[in-house]
């Protein structure tokens, strides 16, 4: 592409190009337009017109645009939504109205841009032929709109393995790209992908390629092919990374980054590097031939591969037949059909069922001194196996609203969930009345007994705060969409979010959870509303109707009591208003928002960042479910400190009297180690 652009990236991360060019407002040299000038009118009608046209031209969700009669004052533009936002033509031009927001804003009067978003591609030049794709098969390797960015840290495994993996996943994957329809008159040009994880590459990985449509298939898979070419030995093993020019790009993680089913599933047999071929030996004395060596070398090895295989499999059969002979005794000594189903025990293979004698043990039986804290459901116990383990055991009490329902709901969930911010259950414990859940032991009980304490809260300063508050994102984004489950909490609220060692945060109580298939984005209608007033988005306090942007309700009143140390359902030091929630709106439209963060964190050396998660945390609690971002949207707001975000409307609750915690529930709310000690709230 003639003239050079200035690249703007509204990724994730703020990052560097690989000049080392830092990011920011360092123009670009392709020259300035003047201000209120011909260039500028054109620029502007161009960003209100071209993020409407890409919502139009679903489902390739590309377009491009000229605004002038030619000359020197005449703007060329073109956008390019990520593929799997064709369900979202909303989102598609939201993204290209942001870009060329943050485009003018970042390098204001640069006649030429390339800006990179998570979700769309948007570039605008005072030459023609940025719109003109490259013709007889051939892509003109743009350097000047190349941006490539690749995660800290390395994936677990074989270097060469991984890296193989790695290129392969991205060859096929662009392959598929260059050759797919889209269904449309236009080829889409994209495609995702996934290689399933394996003894060779542990971790499953997920990959996605796409092209502007109006590349042939032969030009998109030469510009594909150009760019995965720059992963190397070294970048192919990385925990992720991008690589975009203007016309086609490639992105690997480690997670599941994008919307729908995988287009394609590559086996991780494909990712594994061919064996060495074997030069012939120059030693003519030797009479084996470079042929006959595989020959000899394979069989044995086939057969060590054989027993090794066979092996593993009959171990595996045999520790799972002992958990399910172990669970079978215990079951035995359950009272009222109160058993858990054998369908259940056959998934929970690395689950333990513990003997009641040996909980009674670890716990001193019960003792006082042992107790951590009690919540609606019963006490919390302090424990300790005999190998020294440390446990906190929760001893749901007969007369709890938690029944066996929600025990073997809490059994069948956590169990399967598997994430570093989410507390680990460890197994469990029926017998008669008794019904038990051992978790992991957090040395530091719950957020609650930090950031409402006077004296306690100083021991979390702000990066410490941000840390929870992404971990905390992190979990709920894995259980909403990257666990095998669609699970929404229904209960966030400080005292479920478990601190360990190190002041990471864990999410627990899930004995409210509701499970649902991981296709399932519509609301849900409960009659029997459970959870804390304070932390209950309307919709679901009132109606009884719940989805994951319930979850992200509680979310955004979490974020807000940790950036100013009160509870929402506290009527002092609110002004005019009776919650937090409505006196941060204000304060944050005039501007004043900085007299509400935690006195703790003050002087303020990071308030840019403050300001930043005030603005997510009001979008999370906005009053229309629809208005609130999800959680994938939240991370990566919370992980970019270059994305423009919206400006929130007023929040729910703005002149709703919300009473006091404990005032407003049927049971007692207590600031300790609650494993999954939930609270029942009266609708």
């Amino acid at each position: 592409m003639a003239g050079v652009l200035l690249i703007v990236v509204l990724t994730s991360f703020l990052l560097l190009l690989p000049s080392a060019t830092a990011i920011g407002p360092a123009c670009g040299n392709a020259g300035n337009y003047t201000t209120n000038g011909t260039y500028q009118s054109n620029l502007a009608s161009l960003a209100a017109t071209l993020p409407a046209s890409t919502n139009a031209s679903s489902p390739q969700l590309f377009a491009n645009a000229t605004a002038g009669q030619g000359g020197a004052d005449a703007v060329y533009a073109l956008a390019l939504c990520r593929g799997d936002m064709a369900d979202n033509l909303t989102g598609c031009g939201a993204c290209v109205a942001g870009a060329f927001r943050f485009a003018r804003q970042a390098c204001p009067n640069d006649k030429a841009a390339a800006v990179y978003d998570d979700g769309c591609v948007v570039g605008f030049s005072d030459r023609r032929d940025i719109l003109a794709p490259p013709a007889n098969n051939s892509v003109a390797r743009d350097n000047s709109t190349l941006y490539e960015f690749f995660n800290p840290g390395n994936l677990s495994g074989d270097a060469a393995v991984v890296g193989a993996g790695v290129r392969d996943l991205l060859n096929q994957t662009a392959q598929e790209a260059a050759g797919g329809s889209g269904g449309g008159s236009t080829p889409a040009r994209f495609a995702t992908a996934v290689m399933d994880a394996s003894a060779s590459i542990t971790q499953t990985l997920y990959s996605l390629a796409q092209c502007t449509p109006d590349l042939t298939a032969g030009d998109c898979l030469a510009c594909l092919r150009w760019i995965v070419g720059m992963v190397n030995a070294t970048t192919s093993v990385r925990n992720g990374g991008r690589i975009l020019v203007l016309r086609c790009n490639v992105r690997f993680e480690a997670f599941m980054f994008y919307d729908g089913t995988p287009m394609k599933r590559i086996t991780p047999s494909s990712g594994t590097p061919a064996p060495p071929v074997l030069a012939p030996t120059a030693d003519k004395r030797s009479g084996i031939k470079p042929w006959v060596i595989p020959l000899i070398v394979a069989p044995p090895l086939a057969i060590v591969a054989f027993c090794f295989m066979f092996y593993c499999r009959w171990k595996r059969r045999k520790n799972r037949k002992g958990n399910l002979r172990l669970r079978r005794k215990h079951a035995n000594k359950l009272q009222g059909g109160d058993e858990l189903d054998w369908e259940m025990e056959a998934e929970l293979a690395e689950f333990s069922v513990f003997d009641f004698h040996q909980i009674l043990e670890a716990t001193d039986n019960f003792s006082e001194e042992n107790k951590l804290g009690e919540g609606g459901f019963g006490p919390v116990y302090k424990g300790q196996f005999p190998e020294g383990i440390e446990i906190a055991v929760k001893r749901l009490a007969s007369h709890s609203g938690q029944g066996f329902t929600e025990f073997k709901n809490e059994v069948q969930l956590i169990a399967k969930l598997q994430h570093t911010n989410l507390v680990r259950l460890l197994g469990c414990c029926s017998q008669g009345e008794e019904k038990i859940l051992v978790y992991e032991y957090l040395p530091n009980k719950s957020l609650d007994f930090f950031i409402f304490d006077e004296n306690r809260k100083s021991l979390l300063d702000w990066n410490k705060r941000l840390a929870i508050i992404e971990g905390i994102a992190e979990g709920l984004l894995y259980l909403h969409k990257h666990s095998r489950l669609r699970v929404i909490h229904r209960d966030l609220k400080p005292s479920n979010i478990l601190l360990d060692s190190e002041l990471n945060p864990k999410i627990s109580d899930f004995g409210l959870a509701k499970i649902f298939s991981s296709n399932n984005t519509e609301e849900s209608t409960t009659r029997r509303v459970v959870g804390t007033y304070g932390y209950m988005a309307p919709e679901y306090a009132s109606e009884g109707l719940f989805s994951i942007k319930s979850d992200v309700f509680s979310f955004g009143v979490l974020v807000l009591e940790i950036l100013t140390g009160k509870r929402n359902s506290s009527s002092h030091e609110c002004g005019d208003f009776i919650n937090i929630l409505g006196y941060v709106w204000q304060l944050y439209e005039e501007e004043r928002w900085s007299e509400l963060i935690d006195a703790s964190l003050v002087p303020m050396s990071h308030s840019a960042e403050m300001r930043r998660c005030m603005n997510i945390g009001l979008l999370c609690v906005q009053e229309n479910a629809a208005d609130r971002p999800t959680m994938l949207d939240v991370v990566a707001m919370l992980s970019s400190k270059t994305k423009i975000l919206a400006e929130p409307k007023h929040p729910a609750y703005f002149n709703v009297r919300v009473g006091n915690e404990e005032a407003s529930t049927t049971t007692k709310s207590y600031s300790i180690n609650e494993m999954t000690i939930s609270v029942t709230a009266p609708r």
